[in-house]
């Protein structure tokens, strides 16, 4: 990580986008915090979330190196006296005390997956050649913003910064919010500062109905798959690869690992009115120590996404029977049923799913507005995100933020400026 200052500030006027190239300063004009700020005109507010935008942008945040940018939004936060903000490890949460009914909580992770190439961010003008087609054509005439985190999920972090600096007084806002920033959301679950939040002081993280900024085209994604992922641990023996009958070669056996993967047929099951689609696959593929050498041992990687009319448990017995052993950290174990019966697993990482949870007041409000706004109706969301754990908690929560989820995580992510603008309005209109 280069030097990059600490700090950043809520800004009435978009500026040039700094690149990470040795120390520099964000210095961007501040606005009073009085009644002139619900006033903002489109424009004014257009500009204020392209301040903060192109700041987060301008941080690289990898999983595992979000302290600089925890560290901006700390300040930031703090600098908010209505706020009540706290910090674990690079996890930053803050909180209003407006003596409200109810409280929402605003969810948003600080980390991207690595950079491959789309680091420094740049905004693309229209025409430019580097805007994807179709971003083009629902786009026409927007600045577009181009960079790793772009969609997934600077924008909505983006989004909440601005939500905490405008609803600053309790006539401004139904409920109490709570804000949440957090770090490893794109890593193992056991790493994920959200978790670790919840496990350290789960007073931080009460509430009555949360929102997962995750990338939705602004409109809702109910529930989510869940997710697990292990290895398939295949055991030869070693020999020299001109005497190969000497040994027993391990990465020949994964073919039968192959074999099922292509015969599992993965299936749409409906939940609560909403089309979860799974999905089974081998994601990585390892083994063998020489050229010449029969391999020992090969592991295939596999990821198995399940649709929420399945708990974990349930999950694991259609992959390993109902008798499996297999837990996180525990090790092999030998599968005694399932689609991988015969085999030896070892789990690599699980995460519960989450039913749509579309019957609470709250979220069937939201999506009442939504539909308005957008003329979209709730969908399943298909990845795995942090509802999962607000459903684990007894927390209504949806996915709802900026940009596409077809771009999460490519090379080309990019972002149009009003998406920015249009959740913003959505969420401010409805929080008060």
């Amino acid at each position: 990580m280069t030097d990059q200052s600490n700090d950043f500030d809520f800004g009435m006027q978009a500026a040039p986008v700094h690149h990470n190239e040795g120390s520099h300063t964000l210095d961007f004009p501040k606005i009073d915090h009085d009644d002139t700020v619900v006033l903002l005109d489109n424009a004014d507010k257009q500009a204020a979330l392209n301040s903060l935008m192109e700041q987060i942008m301008n941080v690289q945040s990898v999983s595992g190196d979000e302290t600089v940018l925890a560290n901006m939004v700390e300040k930031f936060l703090k600098n908010l006296d209505y706020l009540e903000t706290k910090r674990h490890g690079d996890t930053v949460v803050a909180s209003t005390n407006f003596g409200k009914s109810q409280r929402v909580i605003l969810c948003g992770h600080l980390d991207t997956v690595p950079i491959i190439g789309n680091f420094p961010p740049h905004w693309l003008a229209p025409g430019d050649a580097r805007i994807r087609p179709d971003v083009a054509r629902t786009h026409a005439g927007e600045r577009i913003m181009w960079g790793r985190g772009a969609v997934d999920m600077k924008g909505s972090d983006a989004v909440m910064l601005y939500l905490a600096a405008v609803l600053n007084a309790p006539e401004r806002v139904s409920y109490d919010i709570t804000y949440v920033f957090y770090d490893h959301e794109e890593v193992e679950g056991s790493k994920n500062g959200l978790r670790k939040v919840i496990a350290a002081h789960p007073d931080w993280i009460q509430g009555d109905f949360a929102i997962i900024g995750e990338p939705t085209d602004t409109g809702i994604e109910g529930g989510c798959n869940g997710t697990m992922r292990f290895d398939v641990v295949l055991h030869g023996t070693a020999a020299h690869s001109a005497r190969a009958w000497m040994g027993h070669n391990a990465i020949h056996d994964a073919a039968e690992v192959l074999n099922r993967l292509n015969q599992y047929e993965a299936q749409t099951i409906a939940v609560d009115g909403l089309e979860y689609r799974e999905g089974l696959n081998a994601t990585m593929i390892s083994g063998g120590s020489g050229t010449n050498v029969i391999p020992e041992e090969c592991r295939v990687h596999i990821n198995y996404r399940f649709a929420p009319n399945k708990t974990l448990q349930e999950a694991k017995a259609l992959m390993f029977g109902p008798d499996c052993e297999a837990q996180m950290g525990n090790g092999e174990h030998m599968v005694t049923g399932g689609v991988f019966q015969g085999f030896n697993i070892e789990m690599k990482d699980e995460s519960e799913s989450a039913r749509p949870g579309l019957d609470a007041p709250l979220a069937r409000s939201l999506a009442a507005l939504v539909k308005g706004r957008t003329g979209t109706d709730p969908v399943a969301k298909l990845g795995w995100t942090d509802v999962a754990r607000f459903s684990e908690l007894g927390i209504p929560a949806v996915n709802l933020g900026a940009g596409s989820p077809l771009l999460a995580h490519k090379h080309d992510e990019q972002l149009p400026e009003s998406d920015l603008l249009r959740m913003a309005q959505i969420l401010e209109d409805w929080l008060r």
